[in-house]
């Protein structure tokens, strides 16, 4: 229910137009016509974190964002979080574990909670050297300009978005016009095609439950009936924040051969009518994340609907959605998709080629915001106790006892991190996002080493031991399968910037 109303220009003081047209209409949709809203849509806070040169209204929204779930009334999550945490270690140990995070690794890719902390503090030393090396340029910088300030939390998107600018001389406003929504689908598209023969056809005579859900029929390169795909694109009040796929029916022969229907549910900003909707790269890569876990679904192949698509492990399950970001970045896609949305313009070549320098700019940031939330969450389910303390307390001795930098936070505050108390799917689990990517980026690395991102072999081992495989076998097995070995995280130290090198 929290917004921040913008009254006049002052208000709006360094927001691109774009971000002013989506505020608008975010206040129209509240009854607040002729003035600017900003939601807790990720999508309309970072964005006004980012550009806004009002540095008390980016405070303000920036406690509004970490404070959800922790400000008293029937809103408030603390007391549940400490209830759910105490029965979740009591259902252990009626099982025989020592603790919830022992029990919920026993049948993961991962095993042991041993093997989740050594990967995560591998990665957590690097990425946090990285971002004190980053903090410290945020600094000179704000030196530079004359400000009297240290850097705090709610100023790093802003300043790290003018060293970007400065470095790679582009910023987001710039980019956007060249990220269209709809040619972002198209381009999640044609990536299907490439590699696994789809073709997609918009449909229109299909029941939906909201207008601005789309639908489009999946068939395979011999024409044959894969499935139904959904988008619902865009934010509105009575959407919960984030993004995620699902499904309405999962794909089985247990009862003849029935098709899947996916649905992938976004949180962009409404444009106002007539004008096309514009993405972040952040954006576009979660567009092409959720469409990855939208194949697995599709492309499903197996009997029994428990075993179908998505129903994997947990630390394995985010290997489709996030290989398949790996295209988005890849200059054969964004060379034919970003074009701008009022010349229709290819995507300069020169832009291009700082969009795809900047991937490893602030990563110390992303890793730490990420790793932080991943080891509390770890740490909570760890502790037969925990649940007997305030969580918020607890959170901040795991955020001191790992040294985390002063002028961040966790991507995900325990009191609203919906990821491990919306469910039990990633409570223990959030840091399969992590493990993961150690997996993708050793995986891409397969097309890369073929010397070609479509190669036709890679990509049929990856549909057959993978997106189509659905719980079949174990996942180190079918792992293997695809790469003819298990991962390391070299790779993804690269992709990350976070090797020695760096």
């Amino acid at each position: 229910g929290w917004s921040l109303v913008l009254e006049g220009e002052d208000d709006l003081a360094g927001l691109p137009d774009w971000a002013r047209s989506a505020a608008a209409a975010a206040a129209e949709e509240r009854g607040l016509a002729g003035k600017y809203v900003i939601t807790l849509a990720r999508s309309s806070i970072e964005t006004f974190l980012t550009f806004s040169t009002r540095r008390d209204l980016r405070e303000k929204a920036f406690a509004g964002w970490t404070a959800r779930g922790e400000t008293g009334g029937d809103s408030d999550n603390r007391k549940i979080i400490g209830e759910i945490a105490r029965l979740r270690t009591e259902a252990a140990q009626l099982l025989g574990h020592p603790t919830y995070a022992h029990f919920r690794l026993a049948d993961q890719m991962a095993k042991t909670p041993e093997a989740v902390s050594g990967l995560l503090e591998t990665v957590w030393a690097r990425g946090r050297a990285r971002a004190t090396r980053e903090a410290a340029e945020l600094e000179a910088l704000i030196a530079e300009e004359g400000g009297n300030h240290r850097l705090a939390a709610s100023d790093w998107r802003h300043y790290a978005e003018k060293l970007r600018k400065r470095r790679y001389d582009f910023d987001e406003a710039e980019l956007k016009p060249y990220l269209q929504l709809d040619k972002m689908i198209e381009a999640a598209f044609y990536t299907a095609s490439r590699l696994f023969g789809l073709a997609f056809r918009e449909v229109h005579d299909v029941p939906l439950y909201h207008p601005d859900v789309r639908t489009w029929e999946v068939n395979d390169r011999d024409g044959r009936f894969v499935g139904l795909f959904f988008g619902d694109y865009f934010a509105r009040a009575s959407k919960r924040s984030g993004a995620w796929m699902s499904g309405y029916r999962d794909q089985e022969k247990l009862d003849g051969d029935v098709r899947p229907i996916v649905v992938n549910v976004m949180n962009f900003s409404k444009p106002p009518k007539g004008r096309p909707a514009l993405l972040s790269f952040d954006d576009a890569r979660t567009l092409f994340h959720e469409f990855g876990h939208g194949l697995h679904g599709l492309l499903s192949d197996v009997t029994y609907p428990i075993l179908s698509g998505t129903a994997v492990t947990t630390d394995f399950v985010e290997l489709p959605s996030q290989l398949y970001e790996h295209w988005l970045e890849q200059p054969e896609v964004l060379g034919r998709f970003a074009v701008h949305a009022e010349t229709g313009a290819p995507m300069p070549e020169a832009m291009l080629k700082k969009v795809l320098a900047a991937r490893t700019f602030n990563q110390g940031f992303a890793t730490v915001e990420y790793t932080a939330s991943a080891l509390v969450d770890l740490d909570l389910h760890l502790q037969p106790d925990a649940a007997d303390r305030d969580v918020v307390a607890f959170e901040k001795a795991v955020l001191e006892r790992i040294g985390m930098p002063p002028a961040m936070v966790m991507r995900h505050r325990t009191p609203h991190f919906l990821h491990i108390f919306s469910g039990s799917h990633y409570a223990s689990g959030y840091y399969s996002y992590l493990w993961s990517e150690v997996l993708d980026a050793d995986a891409f690395a397969a097309f890369e080493e073929a010397g070609d991102i479509f190669d036709p072999a890679t990509a049929k081992r990856l549909h057959d031991n993978v997106y189509a495989a659905g719980n079949l076998r174990d996942p180190a097995e079918a792992y293997v399968g695809f790469r003819g070995r298990l991962p390391t995280p070299e790779a993804l130290l690269r992709k990350r910037g976070l090797d020695a090198a760096a």
